[in-house]
This record gives structure tokens, C-alpha cells and sequence, in this order.
């Protein structure tokens, strides 16, 4: 089957002139170019297709190469593959051949409907008319996810060479979450799967970089980092993830998704973050606290 992206690239890694940190920010949700193939396999209209997407979440952290660390980013949309799931994390109910055992088809994220090829959108909108083919996953999953992650492990390899250690930040967005309790909804969510994923420096340090700005930051609740986090960060061998949600209401419209007047401070607030960390020693930031082996297997 041919590729739907035949005609253009399905990602692509935006480098800097010079490599001077050992940073790697990833921006996997933020593609929004639908091919015209998936636009006729869908039940949505284009605005509703759009609701899973971390809308211009690449613009805000666009500047991370000026600056001198690579940006990963896809083009292609979340509702038509999502790379921060295991690779074959597919759902029965929604191709027309039976899987085999050699797919994830039980795990809390298929039954939600997003999984690796996702079934429904926000809202728990279906996404399709009809049933897919198995051979339409092996082309999404074949032909571009393991491409995707393997530019992403590139990414942090040369990262490792030149510096012995290197940091993923994986860069998302989140909807606008209400009030529970007594406690004021976070702004920004770090996710670090409760302290496995990153030394406790690098946490501290976004946090603090954050709340100067003042925004309010929870850690872990409610996304604690995705399957790049999970599989990426392993301080114990030197290479740190980072998970980072930004509230959508802070720099969009969450139904039209048109940016709104908070969009240039949010960029202005990552700006400074990446400047922060760009400008780290951060292999003595990080020299101690490395994760003990068996935490972050847990």
C-alpha cells in the first residue's frame, strides 16, 4: 500500500547550526496535515478531526534550534497515528482481518479508543466509517512510526556522543482542566512517571522556571508522561525525559483553535525555559542523581 505522505514528509527533524546542548525536544501531537485518503475514511468533519490534536504546539517551542537543540515534530495528525503509544497497540473492533497475540489489543488506552491508531477523538467521537485493513496499519505503523522513533533515538544518540548525556523533552498539550476541591486546576503538568524518568534537578528547575511565570504546575497528575517518556528516560544509563502539558486555554481557542492573545506570552515563557536549559552544565546538574536501577524499573 502506498503511502499516504508519498508526496511529502511525514516529519521532520529541524536542526540547529550547531549543536550545543544535549537537549532533544520531540513534538509528536502537533501535525495537522490530513491526507486526503484519511479525510474520506472519516465520519468528522475537519474541526471535529482536529480536537485530539496539540495544536501549535510546535510553533511554541519552535525556537528550541536558533538556540542550539533539535526540534522532532510530525506532520502528520494524532487522529490518523499516534507515536506515544507502543507500536502495535491496536483495537478489534476496528479492522476487518482478526489480530493476533503478537498485538497489544488489552490495554487501558486501546479500550479508551487511542490507541496507536486511534478510534475515536475528543469526546469519544469515532473517527471512522468503516473498518480498517491491516495493511493500512503496516503502513502507518511500518512506514512512519518506526521512522519517527528512529530519528528520535538518532536525536538523543548524538546527543549522548558530544555531551555523555542527553534530555528529551516531550512537548504536549492538554485540555483546560476545571477546578477539583480546594485546588486551583495546573496550567502546566510535568510528567516524570513519579520521579523514574529524570533527575530530580531537571524537574525542580522547570517547575521553578514555571511558577516564576506564574503558572500553576502539578507533577504526574494527571499525565505523567507518555510512551516516549516511559521508554526514553533512563537516568541510570544518562538519558532524561521530561513530559511537559500546556494548557490549551492559555494560548488557544479550545474549540475554534485559532491561537488567542496569550499565544505570544506562552512562547515567550518557553523561550526562556529553553534558554534555561540550553544554557545548563547539565551533566554536573544531573551527576548524583541518577535514578537507582531498580526505581526506575518499577
Amino acid at each position: 500500500m502506498r503511502s499516504d505522505y508519498w508526496d511529502q514528509p511525514a516529519f521532520e527533524t529541524i536542526r540547529p547550526r550547531r549543536l550545543v546542548s544535549p537537549l532533544v525536544f520531540n513534538s509528536a501531537h502537533s501535525g495537522r496535515i490530513y491526507p486526503e485518503r484519511f479525510l474520506a475514511m472519516t465520519r468528522l468533519d475537519h474541526l471535529s478531526i482536529r480536537q485530539s490534536e496539540d495544536a501549535w504546539i510546535d510553533e511554541i517551542f519552535a525556537r528550541a534550534p536558533h538556540l542550539g537543540a533539535p526540534l522532532l515534530r510530525a506532520h502528520f495528525p494524532r487522529a490518523y497515528l499516534d507515536v506515544n503509544r507502543e507500536p502495535w497497540e491496536l483495537d478489534p473492533a476496528m479492522f476487518v482481518e482478526p489480530l493476533s497475540d503478537r498485538f497489544n489489543t488489552t490495554s487501558p488506552r486501546v479500550a479508551a479508543g487511542l490507541g496507536t491508531l486511534a478510534r475515536v477523538v475528543a469526546e469519544n467521537k469515532p473517527i471512522y466509517r468503516e473498518r480498517l485493513t491491516l495493511d493500512d496499519a503496516r503502513m502507518r505503523i511500518e512506514g512512519i512510526y518506526h521512522p519517527y522513533h528512529a530519528a528520535l533515538q538518532k536525536l538523543l544518540g548524538e546527543a549522548m556522543a558530544a555531551f555523555g548525556v542527553a534530555l528529551l523533552i516531550d512537548c504536549h498539550s492538554m485540555p483546560r482542566i476545571t477546578r477539583t476541591g480546594d485546588k486551583a486546576a495546573p496550567d502546566i503538568v510535568l510528567g516524570d512517571r513519579y520521579g523514574t524518568t529524570c533527575a530530580p534537578a531537571l524537574i525542580d528547575l522547570v517547575e521553578t522556571i514555571f511558577a516564576s511565570a506564574g503558572l500553576r504546575v502539578a507533577r504526574n497528575r494527571p499525565y505523567a508522561g507518555g510512551f516516549a517518556t516511559r521508554s526514553y528516560g533512563r537516568p541510570q544509563h544518562g538519558v532524561h525525559a521530561l513530559q511537559i502539558e500546556i494548557s490549551r486555554h492559555l494560548y488557544m481557542n479550545e474549540v475554534t483553535l485559532a491561537k488567542n492573545d496569550g499565544f505570544a506570552a506562552v512562547v515567550g515563557i518557553i523561550d526562556r525555559l529553553i534558554f534555561a536549559l540550553i544554557g545548563l552544565d547539565l551533566p554536573s546538574l544531573v551527576a548524583g542523581q541518577a535514578i537507582p536501577e531498580k526505581l526506575a524499573a518499577e
